[in-house]
């Protein structure tokens, strides 16, 4: 063996025997902690298996269940979507009318999209050119006019302008469009929000339904509902595209709308939505109806705040009241933990129990303000100005839009508004500040105007019939969530009623009662009074001042109930003088 190979032996050797050389043991691993594992396997402290999250009950293909135990319902209890209505029109016949009814107006324009949805399709129309020309005469070489075998001098037609077609052009000719193509009514849309476009809307000879859960079941609507438990599934647009909401970025929502429109409909949706998302845990109701007809089949599910659904006019005021005391308790617990809102308040470490979201219906608004204006106005929009950093949103519905009804001091407070048909451009205006709702063609038909959209957006809202409703009230009214109901907050009613009525709930006013002498004096000055005369120049609530007038109607100084809870006096001193 040759010495430079002993010497490479040798040194391997070495090498083998240094503990820089010898093969590292790696660590043993920590076992993972409890917190780790999945807690679909998770044990809890009693060693029995943990229940799983909503997400992984749902991958790993068990029922939905969160941790308090509520079941979520089942997509089943909607009906399923219903298959597109046949069409028996040809949008191609109809977009090349309607560029020949503008031709024959002298108005250049051009069809470039044609968008079908349930309920119209949009023709998308690009304005052409206005062209002009002037005949210039033709010259030799010699600067001569060059003339023809008639004996006329040569011309030639040379462009002398060229500026776009103004789009009221377009729209001035829009009655002109609607006789073209038989349409009832027809609405432009001038231009279409972030296209170069003018939007003609031509109703569909036949409107396809659309569905709630058709919607729901949407990517979009899965989205919105992953953040949020107040998702909302809208409708579709003109283009047939899902159209949701998110009800505590809104965060107030105003519906208007004449009779028969849609406006329950859509209500019942809204509510639909929620209960299909969120427990009551979640999310609770507080249901105003002075029509008791709408809101009424709620009664005595969890979610409801109140055990009831307030449908005496003479407990709205108190029941305002009480969410109001609500929203400032809330944010004296806000203040305690040093944060803004009620994301905050549920997330923060030192948080006992989560505050649940409390979304306040009002079906009709008019009842209402006719009932008490100034007390209704006042609380609205207090709740309108600062509940929405404690949770508390507002959905308020009326069908008479009109300037005493949806004042200005409302609007100001509900930047999201749904405008379905009206009578005139009038009530559009007070809806949305601007006209097209009195085009519509009602049962669903809506424009929705978001809180950060410049123009509405055309929409066909979802349809939920009655019993799907009945369906999702009867799951939640199950005998398995009895032992699971939240307590109500009818302490904090009553609480309200009795401030309301000078500390007593049951109102007994005396004949002598320094009130009522102050109120004969009142009448004597005015032709008709009514509660909310007598509220505010008396400070005093709402059932006093009913039962105050009552005393007087026993007199004989006023008449009885004519407009809403107006009277008209009938014994004046003045007269009484004169006689």
């Amino acid at each position: 063996m040759s010495r430079a190979r002993r010497l490479r032996r040798s040194g391997l050797a070495r090498l083998r025997r240094s503990p820089r050389c010898r093969p590292r043991r790696r660590p043993p691993e920590p076992e993972p902690e409890a917190e780790e594992l999945p807690s679909a396997f998770a044990q809890d402290a009693a060693g029995g298996p943990a229940e799983p999250e909503p997400e992984e009950a749902e991958q790993l293909g068990l029922p939905l269940e969160t941790r308090s135990g509520w079941h979520l319902p089942a997509m089943e209890l909607l009906n399923p979507p219903q298959p597109s209505a046949s069409r028996r029109h040809d949008n191609a016949a109809r977009a090349q009318l309607i560029v020949d009814t503008l031709a024959s107006f002298g108005v250049d324009a051009t069809v470039v999209e044609i968008n079908e949805g349930p309920t119209v399709t949009q023709f998308g129309v690009e304005p052409g050119w206005e062209i002009r020309y002037k005949e210039v005469p033709l010259r030799d070489e010699n600067g001569k006019p060059i003339v023809g075998p008639d004996g006329r001098p040569k011309t030639e037609r040379v462009e002398v302008s060229r500026t776009r077609v103004r789009v009221n052009k377009i729209t001035a000719l829009q009655n002109d469009l609607a006789l073209a193509l038989a349409a009832p009514s027809l609405r432009i849309e001038a231009p279409v929000p972030g296209r170069a476009i003018v939007g003609i809307e031509v109703p569909n000879d036949s409107a396809t339904v659309v569905t709630l859960r058709s919607v729901m079941e949407t990517k979009e609507f899965a989205e919105v509902a992953r953040k949020s438990k107040l998702a909302i599934a809208l409708g579709k647009g003109v283009a047939g595209a899902p159209v949701v909401a998110d009800l505590a970025t809104m965060p107030h929502l105003l519906i208007a709308g004449a009779t028969g429109s849609g406006k329950s409909v859509c209500m019942n949706a809204i509510i639909a939505c929620i209960m299909m998302n969120a427990t009551p845990d979640d999310v609770r109701f507080v249901m105003v109806d002075p029509k008791r007809v709408e809101l009424v089949g709620y009664s005595g599910i969890p979610h409801m705040a109140f055990s009831e659904v307030i449908v005496d006019m003479d407990k709205v005021v108190g029941v305002l009241q009480a969410v109001v005391g609500e929203m400032e308790a809330r944010y004296k617990k806000f203040a305690e933990l040093g944060v803004r809102n009620i994301e905050g308040y549920n997330k923060h470490p030192r948080t006992l129990k989560k505050l649940p979201y409390w979304v306040v219906i009002i079906d009709e608004l008019a009842d209402l303000m006719m009932a008490a204006p100034f007390e209704v106005e006042k609380l609205i929009c207090r709740l309108a100005q600062l509940a929405r950093a404690t949770g508390i949103h507002l959905i308020v519905a009326t069908q008479r839009p009109s300037v005493d009804v949806v004042t200005g001091l409302i609007k100001a407070n509900f930047p999201t508004r749904i405008a379905f048909a009206v009578t005139s451009q009038t009530d559009s205006r007070t809806i949305l500040d601007m006209g097209g709702a009195e085009k519509l063609l009602g049962r669903g038909d809506m424009l929705y105007l978001p809180r950060d959209a410049g123009k509405p957006i055309r929409i066909q809202g979802v349809y939920l019939s009655d019993a799907e409703v009945e369906r999702l009230v009867t799951f939640w009214k199950d005998d398995r969530f009895r032992s699971l109901a939240p307590e109500t907050a009818d302490a904090l009613l009553e609480e309200a009623l009795a401030a309301q009525n000078g500390g007593d709930a049951n109102i007994e006013v005396e004949d002598d009662d320094p009130v009522v002498i102050q109120a004969r004096a009142l009448a004597q000055k005015h032709q008709r009074v009514s509660p909310a005369l007598l509220q505010r120049r008396l400070r005093i609530g709402y059932l006093k001042a009913s039962r105050v007038l009552e005393i007087l109607e026993e007199e004989g100084i006023v008449g009885p109930r004519e407009e809403g809870d107006s009277r008209r006096v009938l014994a004046r001193a003045g007269a009484d003088d004169d006689a």
